[in-house]
């Protein structure tokens, strides 16, 4: 597989077919060819110990796959666009055919699991593990050009995967000639009323000097686009709400991994679990670090 495309995972669900569409456009918008991928296996503990058996399952499996493809080819005609059928579980498949892609994208849930949640297991998954951007998009996610000039949302607090959620917001903003809402979502402790307050704090202070931290932390990268649309807004909230609120309406909803604050044994920062669940929007999650140990 060729290691510039954009890889779009597919079972049939209607989260999968959203995700798919909108791959087709963005690798369009990025000049690369479009991958759609769809796992197979056998559905029970036991293997089957006809061959034909299995055979089956793997034909119905080619056969969602076909759907895919044509998903993808109705919404990018001229795009390179190439089936990959693997064996194993979706999110075991994606992440070894994503070392070699771009960007990989998958719907907010597929076909398995609970109709009642809202997200499914591969869409926490491969953005837990990958080494490359993950978008995962929610089945009512528009694929078409929006009325109105494109908005990208992006949370940065200052960390490794802050920072290069904020460089990836820029590049997809001139790919998508798009403006970028930056925004830092403080909260302190010491910022509650009542006897609870920290003592010998300044809350005004804390907040100031948070600000400042953040305008030095986006200035230099900012600095790399200036053709780009920037809105700062530093705000006086939690960051999982502040962010799926300013996700509405927004074409792509952008952050870290990562935050400051988050445990290096979790998979995933408790904002990017947050937002997962909660945006309307297409989420990417960015990573901070080099390659993860699966």
């Amino acid at each position: 597989m060729d290691r510039r495309c954009v890889l779009a995972g597919f079972d049939g669900s209607p989260a999968a077919g959203q995700a798919v569409r909108w791959a087709a456009v963005e690798a369009s918008r990025r000049g690369v060819p479009l991958r759609v991928c769809h796992a197979w296996n056998w559905p029970y503990p036991s293997r089957p110990e006809d061959e034909a058996a299995a055979a089956i399952v793997r034909g119905m499996g080619a056969m969602v796959l076909d759907e895919g493809v044509r998903l993808a080819r109705e919404t990018a005609p001229d795009l390179d666009i190439a089936p990959l059928l693997r064996k194993g579980s979706a999110p075991g498949v994606l992440l070894e055919a994503g070392v070699k892609a771009e960007l990989t994208v998958v719907g907010t849930r597929g076909s398995g699991g609970f109709d009642a949640l809202p997200l499914g297991s591969t869409a926490t998954q491969v953005p837990a593990h990958a080494d490359r951007p993950v978008v995962v998009v929610p089945a009512g996610a528009p694929h078409e050009e929006r009325a109105g000039p494109a908005r990208i949302v992006v949370g940065v607090d200052g960390s490794p995967a802050g920072d290069a959620a904020l460089r990836f917001a820029l590049g997809e903003a001139r790919l998508h000639r798009a403006m970028v809402r930056v925004i830092c979502a403080w909260w302190d402790p010491a910022v509650l009323p009542g006897p609870d307050r920290l003592p010998f704090t300044d809350p005004e202070k804390l907040k100031e000097h948070a600000k400042a931290r953040f305008e030095a932390a986006i200035t230099p990268c900012l600095a790399g686009y200036p053709e780009i649309a920037v809105e700062r807004r530093f705000v006086r909230e939690r960051a999982q709400r502040v962010l799926a609120d300013n996700a509405r309406g927004a074409s792509l909803l952008v952050v870290g991994d990562h935050g400051i604050g988050s445990s290096p044994r979790t998979l995933l920062g408790a904002v990017a679990r947050a937002v997962l669940h909660e945006a309307p929007a297409p989420i990417a999650i960015v990573p901070g670090q080099g390659p993860r140990t699966r």
